[in-house]
């Protein structure tokens, strides 16, 4: 099938656009199957099963002959390499960690720009020199093995590295020693969403059986483990510490006390609600008994006192609270309050130097208070603006604690705060390639379909109009309890120096206002979910910050499930969409690595209940033929193990095959990256790539007067 892209222009951008040759557009023939499914009495076809198996030659032929088609397509667009270019130049710039401290050293990530990997560095004391720890972009040709810091030994002496290549969820445990920079011969394969949990010679981990050979970015990932290693031992010989055989859907991890008496289990069946128990090591054996159980709530712990157990929990306190639980007497009646539960959410507890900090969310911005450990308040800390400070975590007898700060126009700066004086200072600070004086930050509220207020940040050039023809980059998540709180974009001041918006949407499903939010657009309230973002496209649209030709809908993961499900709902709602590594397939998802956590999110459609309303907004399964659908980028990659890419295979076969209209639909799979970009190249890349596709077919030409 052949189209030619006729853009439909205002008067404004004809001119600017003449200049522009239309690109012609032959869709790869992809081949469809013949399976149906029966889900309770109702047929659903499933024409391109086939192409969940990515080890099959004809899948891979296919992802060639896509990204032909798409990389064709970008590279007929005339000002490609300039926006890659001024994105590039935006991204050139230093980026440091806060610094975490170990004996007398300190570590930190620090990436001087440009660099695929950030560097792990270490130097003695806060006035040393900073050395190179390890640096990860040496260790791959193209920039894609990724180093982290996964644990330290309780003297000081080790370091637990995780490694990971080509943007994988798996990952692989070393151990280094700190002083010597002597790697270890230990290795430790088939880890996920884990590190080491360090206790006398060796450390606790959670982890996996090896996969099938061929299988292991697709299969299901069951029956997690808890094991013990020994320093020196091959991983064979481990100690299996904890297993479940009843229950393979299962996510397990442990942490221990400073002071190494009690080792914590926490038990998970999805991305939220989990069960913990302790154990006290000083016991000639290991004995797990239960604080909290039942998966209807989220606990972990913050402390350990005298007393017992000061626990962050929203059992019974929807914003979260924090507790004394005592050992020896853990019923929920016997706890005492330490931090009541407030009209703000409490959306994290640390502990450091002798003090507990708790992190609030008002209308989505941060405040932190201090508090001794009995909940008696100290301080608020105050902050250098309105935005998002995280970090604040230690040990008991530090009397320095780290944190850093961002807002959309405030890059990111790691502080030092004293404990007993509540000053801080600048440690590390940001300098970018842009003044931030020249842009302006603001929050708005717009009522959702039920009248529910939804807040929303929008960030733009001082001077901005409100004409209709702003090119408006609208972002969303909604799911999984996860607040989108601002955070400095630097790839974003693109579209902010050429008169846009960059608009964020913070709807319902997320954790902005406690669990009550987050239940209000999780499973059968999913659909408030796509109404908040919808709504927040439609106030735009009537504030004259922008109208449908100048809007373009972007989310990732289940975000990108979000803008899959409103352009399906609502073709006629913006000019572009980017559904990005997102969640297409709504009835298969849960048969892929670890789609089963998310059960308790979404719900399964085993089950009768569900599949009826999953079937309702599937992005897949909502596809009509003849409907004419935004200019629509699928975004996914080749080695996302978590968000596998045959959703955005299936998805986008399927608007190719049904979709009428001028406008183009492409995909763009990423090689040797995963659920993220797996580096920084592969980052700007694909951000410009999104830049390009976006103005191209808004009929906008960009200006690069800097």
């Amino acid at each position: 099938m052949t189209i030619v892209i006729l853009l439909i222009l205002s008067p404004a951008c004809q001119k600017q656009k003449a200049a522009q040759e239309e690109i012609a557009l032959t869709y790869p023939v992809t081949q469809k199957g013949d399976v149906v499914d029966d889900y309770f009495g109702t047929k659903v076809p499933d024409p391109y099963r086939w192409l969940e198996d990515d080890n099959a030659e004809e899948v891979k032929q296919w992802v060639q002959e896509q990204n032909e088609v798409t990389f064709d397509y970008l590279d007929q667009i005339p000002f490609r390499e300039k926006i890659q270019q001024r994105v590039t130049e935006l991204y050139n710039y230093p980026r440091y960690s806060s610094p975490h401290k170990v004996g007398e050293h300190y570590f930190f990530y620090k990436n001087d720009g440009l660099q695929d990997q950030s560097v792990i560095y270490i130097q003695k004391g806060m006035e040393g020199d900073p050395e190179v720890f390890i640096d990860p972009n040496s260790l791959s040709a193209d920039g894609t093995v990724r180093i982290q810091l996964a644990g330290f030994s309780h003297d000081d002496r080790y370091v637990t590295l995780t490694r990971s290549e080509a943007g994988s969820d798996w990952r692989e445990l070393r151990i280094m020693e700190i002083e010597t920079r002597e790697e270890l011969p230990d290795r430790i394969h088939w880890i996920k969403f884990a590190g080491a949990t360090w206790y006398g010679d060796g450390f606790y981990y959670g982890g996996y059986d090896k996969p099938q050979e061929g299988q292991e970015l697709t299969a299901e990932n069951l029956y997690m483990k808890i094991y013990y290693h020994k320093l020196g031992d091959p991983q064979e010989k481990d100690t299996l510490l904890y297993e479940d055989p009843a229950h393979p859907h299962r996510y397990m991890w442990t942490d221990i006390s400073e002071d190494e008496r009690y080792l914590f289990l926490t038990i998970s069946e999805g991305t939220s609600g989990n069960e913990l128990y302790y154990s006290d090591l000083t016991s000639n054996h290991i004995e797990f008994k239960p604080l909290i159980t039942g998966f209807k709530s989220d606990s972990n712990v913050v402390e350990t006192v005298e007393e017992g157990f000061l626990v962050y929990t929203n059992k019974d306190a929807l914003n979260y609270r924090v507790v004394l639980i005592k050992p020896d007497d853990p019923a929920q009646e016997n706890w005492d309050t330490v931090i009541p539960e407030k009209e703000d959410v409490l959306n994290g507890a640390s502990a450091a130097g002798g003090d507990l900090f708790c992190f609030y969310l008002k209308d989505v911005s941060t405040r932190i208070f201090q508090h001794n450990l009995d909940g008696s308040l100290v301080r608020e800390i105050e902050l250098p603006a309105i935005g998002t400070a995280y970090g604040l975590t230690g040990k008991r007898m530090d009397d320095t604690a780290f944190y850093t700060f961002t807002s959309f126009t405030y890059p990111p700066s790691v502080y030092t705060f004293e404990i007993e004086s509540g000053e801080s200072e600048v440690f590390k600070e940001t300098d970018v390639p842009f003044d931030p004086e020249d842009f302006v930050s603001k929050q708005v509220f717009y009522p959702s379909k039920d009248g529910t207020l939804i807040p929303m940040f929008l960030v733009y050039k001082k001077g901005l109009k409100k004409n209709g023809k702003n090119p408006v980059f609208l972002y969303a998540y909604g799911g999984f309890n996860i607040s989108k709180p601002p955070s400095f974009l630097s790839s974003s001041i693109f579209l902010l120096e050429n008169g846009g918006i960059f608009a964020q949407a913070c709807i319902r499903g997320g954790g902005e206002y406690g669990e009550e939010w987050h239940k209000a657009g999780m499973l059968h309230n999913k659909q408030n979910v796509f109404d908040d973002f919808i709504a927040a496209a439609e106030y735009l649209i009537e504030e004259k910050f922008t109208s449908k030709e100048y809007l373009a809908l972007d989310g990732g993961s289940n975000g990108g499930l979000l803008v899959g499900a409103c352009m399906t709902q609502r073709p006629d709602l913006c000019k572009v969409a980017f559904p990005r590594v997102g969640v297409m397939d709504m009835l298969r998802y849960h048969k892929f690595t670890v789609g089963w956590g998310w059960v308790v999110e979404y719900g399964s459609s085993d089950e009768e209940e569900h599949f009826h309303n999953l079937y309702a907004y599937s992005p897949l399964h909502n596809i009509k033929k003849g409907v004419s659908y935004p200019a629509t980028f699928v975004m996914t990659a080749d080695h996302d193990d978590r968000v596998v890419p045959a959703h955005s295979f299936k998805f986008a076969a399927a608007l190719q095959e049904k979709h009428i209209g001028p406008a183009p639909v492409l995909i763009r799979i990423e090689t040797r990256s995963g659920h993220g970009a797996s580096s920084t190249t592969k980052r700007i890349e694909q951000q410009s790539d999104k830049w390009v596709f976006m103005f191209y077919n808004m009929g906008l030409d960009p200006n690069f007067p800097f």
